[in-house]
């Protein structure tokens, strides 16, 4: 979720008739991910969509045709970073029947997601703010929480159609695993108390809930 930092491509700086330097589908990437960071930095009231054009080295004039507001370009953000989630979990189905190796593979991904430092950022700043601005908390909930745990759940429920594991509710599943993955560090990076965990430290907690998770407790 790094920024790019790009010059400026405003159509002021362009002459007539010559083509555009760089194409929509670039500038849109380029203003979400200046977005993203602004956001949990600055907080959702002290963003303005001036300030993102500014920053995304954009025309206000060209940060509205593609974005029409900041409640549309906040969502852009959270449904941009799922949509690349989703894929990857997509791509990532159980071979050879290995269903602990591919359930660690999937909770990684999601942890990836769900313990980046933008991300909690963005749940920060979301808490804070969500009573002055409850269309955040709505959207990050449904597009964001929801859409994270109804992935996961869907993929449980496919590897359970298989008959790899026994589960009669994915959705109940999936929570209980993202919440063994991922509860603990992210409150501990939302207080100040650690940085996001590392890869290797992501790596081992997906180990050993995809283990607690097939095997159980038992002694």
């Amino acid at each position: 979720m790094a920024i790019t930092k790009v010059g400026d491509v405003s159509e002021e700086r362009r002459g007539r008739g010559r083509p555009q330097v760089r194409p929509d589908e670039e500038t849109r990437a380029v203003i979400l991910d200046v977005a993203r960071q602004q956001f949990a930095t600055s907080g959702y009231a002290a963003t303005s969509m001036e300030s993102v054009a500014r920053r995304a080295g954009v025309s206000t004039k060209t940060l509205y045709r593609l974005i029409p507001n900041k409640g549309a370009l906040f969502e852009a953000i959270i449904t941009d970073g799922i949509d690349r989630f989703v894929s990857r979990i997509r791509l990532r189905p159980c071979e050879n029947e290995d269903i602990e190796c591919a359930l660690r593979d999937a909770l990684i991904a999601c942890g990836e997601l769900i313990l980046d430092g933008a991300v909690i950022g963005l749940l920060r700043m979301v808490i804070g703010e969500g009573d002055n601005f409850p269309e955040i908390t709505e959207t990050f909930y449904n597009k964001a929480i929801k859409r994270t745990e109804s992935t996961l759940a869907s993929w449980l429920k496919a590897q359970a159609e298989r008959r790899l594991i026994a589960i009669d509710n994915p959705t109940e599943a999936a929570g209980m695993l993202l919440g063994m993955l991922a509860f603990q560090p992210q409150r501990a990076v939302m207080l100040g108390q650690a940085p996001p965990p590392g890869r290797e430290e992501l790596e081992r907690r997906a180990h050993k809930a995809a283990a607690l998770f097939l095997r159980g407790c038992a002694s």
